[in-house]
């Protein structure tokens, strides 16, 4: 059984009929009590692995499932499409011109996916890349402890100049721009595979510039870094408690419960959550968060409401809030975002809303917009799963609708640029600072609000995350890691 994503499932009939109600048609295959990932339907027995009964299957799945069934084509061949996804690609074509699915329905490896979201294992140098097109330039935005790039020095800051396969073929950053943009870069570093050496040259956060041969190795990435995921910052006299996470994976949820025992021991109400390149992951993962929030909340209080398509609304449920032994009650809290932070990451900020209102803010830049979530649908004997956007989650407000992202639904927003000369967590990196100005009552500029050039200048951010052609599970959790 596949794992929910970037969603949640149980319910209270006086919510969903409050937030609008569900009903309709039964007849269809239904989810298994308490949640969960629909049985997937049974390969024929000698269906072989061909493209176009993986593309048949595929689509099954969508027409059963979709959350827009209204939104896909009555019939489709698949004969003119080379690969699953881009028959995927094309089935869900009008949602995404709509802006309600893009590309979140997906394939990918049951099996790679299942090593990721358990430990976060995966192969690769152990950075995340972001890239700027107007001067064709890469830097690297975090690097993860364990891995090769970091023991390389290479870490946040870093400019990576060129790439090669030895040091006489080194290709300049600029000159792969010129040749392919972004794609070029991307496949200059190879594929994500254990073993895969690249020669780089790159300039660190201080200046220096080093050219060394890295080696692509296996490694499980931590969702809170232990050098500077978890800290406790004086805010002008207040003790605040700062915790960034990666990603929302299973081995999240021990690091999470131990970085907030340590703001409860503390006496910590204060936070500032650093969510900026999360892109998300499982809804367990998520709803454990919003819980670790939730020590002043009651067990009836309403977390999140999940909503699937009409034929499939007897899954319509609701997820309450469950205090943990390490909850904490915050008074005030601000979340860090950018673009990059969607799904699960919007799933926790969007619980908190209707609780802490004026006393949240986004600081940053608005978040992605995801409010939709996957369920996963396996054929094993294909090593195929298929992750079909299937509900949308809304907040005890009834909120689910910012595919625009959240700064509109929140009272609060800063806008803040993502300083990556200094350290996450680092009090003085921007949005840190930011983030601790709005906690301690500081005045500033909404996200989407009017600036002056300068400010505007800072704000903008060119920058986008790198991404291959075909991203690795990890790589879609941990968009911009390589």
């Amino acid at each position: 059984m596949a794992l929910r994503k970037s969603g949640s499932i149980l319910a209270l009939a006086a919510m969903l009929s409050a937030c609008g109600g569900g009903g309709g048609d039964n007849s269809v295959v239904s989810l298994p009590p308490g949640g969960g990932t629909p049985t997937p339907t049974p390969t024929p027995i000698g269906t072989t692995c061909s493209l176009q009964s993986r593309q048949n299957w595929a689509f099954e799945q969508i027409n059963q499932f979709y959350l827009f069934p209204e939104t896909l084509p009555a019939s489709l061949s698949p004969a003119p499409y080379g690969s699953v996804q881009a028959y995927i690609d094309a089935l869900t074509a009008t949602a995404r011109s709509q802006g309600r699915d893009r590309f979140f329905t997906f394939i990918t490896s049951i099996a790679e996916e299942n090593a990721f979201l358990a430990s976060g294992a995966t192969a690769g140098f152990g950075i995340r890349l972001s890239y700027d097109s107007p001067s064709s330039r890469v830097f690297v935005l975090d690097a993860f402890e364990g891995a090769p790039a970091l023991a390389a020095g290479i870490d946040r800051g870093a400019e990576i100049l060129a790439i090669g396969t030895s040091s006489g073929n080194l290709q300049t950053v600029t000159a792969l721009f010129a040749e392919g943009g972004a794609a070029a870069v991307s496949s200059a570093l190879g594929p994500s595979t254990a073993g895969t050496s690249r020669v780089l040259r790159f300039r660190d956060a201080a200046g220096n510039q080093t050219t060394t041969t890295v080696s692509k190795a296996d490694f499980a990435l931590q969702p809170v870094s232990p050098r500077y995921g978890v800290q406790i910052l004086d805010n002008g006299g207040t003790p605040t408690g700062y915790v960034n996470l990666r990603t929302f994976i299973d081995s999240a949820e021990p690091q999470l419960r131990d970085a907030f025992l340590q703001f409860r021991n503390a006496g910590i109400t204060e936070l500032v959550i650093d969510l900026r390149y999360n892109g998300g992951g499982l809804v367990r993962t998520a709803e454990l968060f919003a819980d670790l929030l939730g020590r002043n909340r009651f067990a009836s209080e309403v977390q999140s409401v999940t909503r699937f398509r009409p034929s499939l609304a007897a899954n319509n449920s609701t997820r309450n809030f469950q205090a943990q032994p390490q909850s904490v009650a915050p008074t005030r809290i601000a979340f860090i975002t950018t673009a990059a932070s969607a799904s699960a990451s919007e799933l926790v900020i969007n619980a908190m809303i209707p609780y802490l209102d004026a006393d949240m803010a986004l600081i940053g830049s608005d978040s992605f917009g995801k409010p939709v979530g996957q369920i996963g649908q396996d054929r094993a004997d294909c090593d195929d799963r298929i992750r079909i956007v299937a509900f949308a989650t809304e907040n005890a407000a009834c909120n689910a609708n910012y595919f625009n992202g959240l700064a509109s639904s929140l009272a609060n927003s800063c806008q803040a640029p993502d300083d990556i000369s200094l350290p996450l967590g680092d009090p003085g990196e921007a949005s840190t600072a930011q983030a601790l100005g709005f906690l301690a009552g500081a005045a500033c500029t909404p996200i989407g609000g009017s600036a002056t050039a300068r400010q505007r200048t800072a704000i903008t951010q060119p920058r986008e995350l790198l991404m291959p052609a075909q991203p690795t599970p990890a790589q879609r959790e941990v968009p911009g890691s390589f």
